[in-house]
């Protein structure tokens, strides 16, 4: 399995406890890691916003990345939700197997 962190912001105001653990329960993530307030600047529909956001940090496999990236399209808030994917090459031996012990699906 090749490890990989996606990124994704939401809204300041955004309940991601949900998404974050629906995406660890479904084991499409090891582990997501939220960064609150962040402030975001970028180009939406020919204007230029400025906006406060939360980023997510979500570790994850490559094998994993399509099912992810379908969940997100349910899940996320965004009408387009940036899924950056970052592939992940150096990470101790221990934490790439407990990110890819965690990604195993059990049924």
């Amino acid at each position: 399995m090749t490890p990989v962190i996606v990124l994704t912001t939401v809204g300041a105001t955004q309940d991601v406890d949900s998404l974050a653990t629906q995406l660890v329960e479904k084991r499409l993530a090891a582990c997501v890691n939220v960064i609150p307030q962040i402030h975001s600047v970028y180009r939406w529909k020919d204007a230029v916003e400025h906006e406060s956001e939360q980023m997510l940090l979500i570790k994850t496999v490559q094998e994993r990345v399509n099912e992810l990236l379908e969940a997100m399209r349910t899940l996320h808030p965004y009408e387009v939700p940036e899924f950056i994917v970052i592939r992940i090459d150096d990470l101790s031996d221990a934490y790439r197997t407990w990110l890819t012990g965690e990604l195993q699906r059990t049924e």
